[in-house]
């Protein structure tokens, strides 16, 4: 099968197109013909060094994936030939997305959303998986509260958009240029991080502060948030967090470090919401497979405004 394999940790140049084996499906896995996959910071990271993660090239990497069942292990229940699936691939030691077909266990894999095309479903697994998983299972976010999100990109658009679903009321920062646009997600305000202070826009804007604050940016961005978050508040960041935590300690606040953990679970709750008109992919290019280098080289730079999806099939 055709695939884009990394023949080296380094930069984008240790891209390669090779002609590897076609994988074969396990008694609980499903083969899936790969119509698209998306490129996440994680895609670059282990492009660079990836030994952390059990990676050993030359291999394939990727860890999105939207497209059809080729063919079933004998003891797989809930899909069959033919099937639109979606999924974000288990990252350590696996073999990866960007390739024409990829073999996963059933258990982590979903019915893709029916109103959405293979391009669009796959820019949502990975980042909107974990943008669920911080707002609903770590954050449980209630209707009537309010979700501070920090970094409207791939994860937190979607997560502006999951929170606002949710019925809670919805603040974020963003980069001058995704404003408007994480307004249009949902945000109730979108703060403009290069020339507004969060804290003094929710203290002169909103009558209470936070319940829950969810940091995909790092740095001392969520200690900075514990002043205006309520006592037994929930804080929850992607990043390991920096800075003193005697405010977070003294108001009772909850910490949760977030490194999503693939299930079929938040990608039913994706799916739904999707079909209700509720969730919204957000993509900013989609490039074909072969253009995976130049995708790697626009996630890692700045300036987007959603997704980088790579189209695999030609659809």
């Amino acid at each position: 099968m055709d695939a884009m394999v990394i023949t080296d940790f380094g930069g984008t140049d240790i891209f390669e197109n090779r002609d590897v084996e076609k994988p074969s499906p396990g008694p609980t896995e499903v083969l899936v013909r790969v119509h698209a996959s998306s490129v996440n910071p994680v895609d670059y990271k282990i492009r660079q060094a990836g030994s952390w993660a059990g990676i050993s090239p030359p291999t394939v990497i990727g860890y999105d994936v939207s497209g059809v069942v080729e063919a079933v292990g004998e003891a797989v229940m809930d899909f069959e030939p033919g099937d639109e699936v979606f999924y974000t691939p288990e990252i350590f030691g696996n073999q990866g997305s960007y390739a024409e077909y990829h073999v996963a266990d059933e258990s982590i894999v979903a019915q893709k959303p029916t109103n959405l095309s293979h391009t669009e479903a796959a820019a949502l697994p990975l980042a909107g998986g974990t943008a669920w998983e911080a707002i609903i299972t770590r954050g449980n976010v209630a209707a009537g509260e309010t979700a501070l999100i920090h970094g409207t990109g791939g994860v937190g658009a979607h997560a502006v958009q999951i929170a606002h679903a949710a019925g809670a009321q919805v603040i974020a920062t963003a980069s001058p240029e995704m404003v408007e646009q994480t307004e249009n997600l949902g945000a109730a305000r979108a703060i403009d991080y290069k020339s507004e202070e969060f804290t003094d826009v929710i203290e002169s804007e909103f009558d209470e502060h936070v319940d829950l604050v969810f940091d995909t940016v790092g740095g001392d961005t969520l200690v900075e948030s514990t002043g205006i978050t309520k006592p037994h508040g929930q804080l929850v960041t992607i990043l390991e967090p920096e800075g003193e935590w005697g405010n977070a300690y003294q108001k009772n606040l909850s910490i949760e470090m977030l490194f999503l953990e693939r299930s079929r679970r938040p990608l039913e709750g994706l799916r739904r919401l999707a079909e209700r008109g509720q969730l919204e992919p957000v993509i900013d290019s989609v490039l074909p497979l072969e253009e995976v280098a130049k995708a790697h080289e626009m996630v890692e730079g700045s300036g987007l405004t959603g997704k980088v999806v790579l189209d695999i099939a030609g659809d």
